[in-house]
């Protein structure tokens, strides 16, 4: 309040001081030279990919088992995704699969960083070295996480980031933020957020209205202190989740990668065997609330129109996953409570 009351006394409520001294701040935490706030996680995306110079008749790779927005951006610019399928394991891109799903038009490579675990970035980095490819990481639910102890969003060219209040680093209202240590794409990444001007009024190409608000980075500067916090009471909430249910028939319990630090976003299980629906049902028949990210794998919807059965394991993930209830201050008795109504879900 004290922050939110700052902001309201300065009468500054577009960029500023509060959006710059975030900016430094948060810059400063991941590791990176620039850090450029704009409207949201989408926007973020979208700015980012014209900064790296995809536009139309480029292809991009990346992920279908992801939120629409990922996708969505490619579009927008004018380029094609290209899906390849996911590991099993992680949910995330597999990189074993992407040198065949390249050609001439390939300009970047966009991989997701899906419930706050890493993608596996080392082939995927080598493989954009080997073809000269851009590297755009969508870290939306994965602030604070880290591959091989780097945190994500750095790895890449640049980085993406949410600030959606459901996130990790949540803000009281839509937020995003670019992360890269070029030079250029901060540069221009900051004059697409502002309708392609360096100096107001002196446009210089067609951008974007996608300004980071004062509010929100005044209380996005109050909470990014308190992440690593957070981050690592959603880990202990996941490993009471996994010994709670690691011997339940019929669960599939998430992996941590040997090269990921897993921030939790979501804590997603699988329930196999055609029972998902049925077990998210009587959850909610006894008041626990559960959560299917996604139900539906980009290549399936209509704006993109795959046929079913080109990625399958996106579809079983899909037809799979269910989210269970996540938050830092979470009891344990809670948890117990969860794991009973799950057993009887499960066995009834």
């Amino acid at each position: 309040m004290a922050a939110i009351g700052r902001v309201l006394r300065s009468g500054q409520f577009i960029l500023g001081p509060e959006v710059e001294a975030f900016e430094r701040e948060v810059a400063a935490y991941l590791g990176v030279k620039h850090a450029i706030g704009v409207n949201s996680g989408t926007d973020a995306l979208v700015i980012a990919l014209r900064a790296l110079g995809v536009g139309p008749g480029d292809e991009v790779i990346t992920t279908p088992f992801t939120f629409f927005a990922t996708a969505e951006a490619i579009s927008m610019v004018g380029a094609t995704p290209v899906f390849v399928d996911i590991d099993p394991s992680t949910f995330n891109i597999n990189p074993e699969l992407i040198e065949p799903a390249l050609s001439s038009r390939t300009r970047a490579i966009l991989p997701v960083h899906l419930y706050g675990q890493a993608a596996d970035m080392d082939p995927i980095l080598e493989i954009a070295r080997k073809h000269g490819l851009k590297v755009l990481e969508d870290v939306a639910q994965a602030f604070g996480g880290e591959y091989k102890g780097r945190k994500l969003g750095t790895l890449g060219d640049a980085g993406a980031f949410s600030f959606f209040p459901s996130k990790n680093l949540g803000a009281y209202g839509d937020g995003g933020l670019i992360a890269t240590n070029d030079d250029q794409v901060a540069e221009l990444a900051r004059m697409l957020r502002a309708h392609g001007a360096r100096k107001k009024y002196y446009n210089e190409m067609p951008g974007y209205n996608s300004r980071l608000d004062a509010l929100q980075a005044a209380i996005l500067r109050v909470k990014l202190p308190h992440v690593d916090a957070w981050n690592e009471a959603r880990r202990r909430v996941a490993r009471t989740y996994n010994e709670l249910l690691k011997d339940v028939p019929g669960v599939v319990i998430p992996c941590e990668a040997p090269y990921a630090k897993h921030v939790y976003h979501q804590y997603t299980v699988r329930i196999p065997e055609g029972r998902r629906d049925e077990v998210q049902r009587r959850l909610a028949e006894m008041g626990i609330g559960t959560m299917v990210y996604y139900p539906v794998p980009l290549h399936r919807l209509p704006v993109y129109g795959y046929p079913e059965g080109t990625f399958p394991e996106a579809e079983r993930a899909a037809r799979e996953v269910l989210s269970l209830p996540m938050w830092p201050g979470m009891k344990s008795d809670t948890q117990q409570k969860i794991w009973e109504a799950i057993l009887y879900a499960i066995n009834s």
